[in-house]
C-alpha cells in the first residue's frame, strides 16, 4: 500500500496548495509564470495519479477485508455515481443552473464519487482511497466557498437548456462508463 499512500499524498497534496497556502500558490505564479506553474503542478498530478493507480492495482491482488457491505450498497453507489458524473457534467457545461446553485460542482462530485465507493467496497485499500478522495473534498469545498465569499465571487445564473445539457452529458458520460468503460478499465462490471 506504499505506493498508493505516496500517491495519494502527491495527487491530494498538489491539490490542496489553494487549501492551505494559497497566497504561497499566488506568489509561485507570478514568480515562475502561468505556463511554468501550470506545466509543474500537471506533472506532479500524472505522477500522484500513476502511483494511486499502481498502488490500487498491487492492493487489490492481496485484498484485506475490513467487512463486506450490503448488497444494496451498489445501488446506493450506483445512484451516487450518476450524481458525481451530472455534477461534474455541470463544471464544464456553460450557463447551468447546477454550477450557479452549488459553485463548486467538480468537488461536490468527487466527494459523490467517494461516498459511493466507501458504501459499496469494504477492502482496505478502498477505504484508504475513497476515503482519502472523501475527506479532501469536504475539505476543498468548505475551503472554496470560504474563498468565494471572501473574494466576493458571483457565479451567473443557469438557464435551463444550460442545465438540461449538464444533466444529459452527466447521464450519457455515467451510462457509458457504467455499462462499458468501468469494466474495461477497472475490472469490474457494475451491472454484470
Amino acid at each position: 500500500m506504499g505506493y498508493l499512500i505516496a500517491g495519494l499524498i502527491l495527487f491530494l497534496g498538489v491539490h490542496s496548495v489553494r487549501i492551505v497556502a494559497d497566497g504561497w500558490r499566488t506568489q509561485m505564479l507570478e514568480r515562475a509564470g502561468e505556463s511554468a506553474y501550470k506545466g509543474l503542478y500537471s506533472l506532479a498530478s500524472l505522477l500522484g495519479f500513476a502511483l494511486i493507480i499502481y498502488g490500487f492495482g498491487v492492493a487489490r491482488e492481496t485484498p484485506v477485508m475490513w467487512w463486506t457491505p450490503p448488497v444494496g450498497m451498489r445501488h446506493a453507489a450506483s445512484l451516487l455515481t450518476l450524481v458525481a458524473f451530472v455534477l461534474l457534467a455541470a463544471a464544464y457545461v456553460p450557463r447551468n443552473g447546477i454550477k450557479a446553485r452549488v459553485h463548486h460542482p467538480m468537488v461536490l462530485g468527487v466527494k459523490s464519487w467517494a461516498l459511493a465507493h466507501l458504501l459499496a467496497n469494504g477492502g482496505a485499500a478502498h477505504v484508504l482511497l475513497f476515503g482519502a478522495f472523501l475527506a479532501w473534498g469536504v475539505v476543498d469545498f468548505i475551503a472554496s466557498r470560504r474563498r468565494d465569499r471572501a473574494n466576493g465571487v458571483q457565479y451567473a445564473a443557469g438557464t435551463l437548456s444550460g442545465t438540461g445539457m449538464a444533466v444529459l452529458v452527466g447521464v450519457i458520460a455515467w451510462a457509458a462508463f457504467a455499462f462499458k468503460l468501468h469494466g474495461w478499465l477497472i475490472g469490474i462490471r457494475p451491472f454484470g
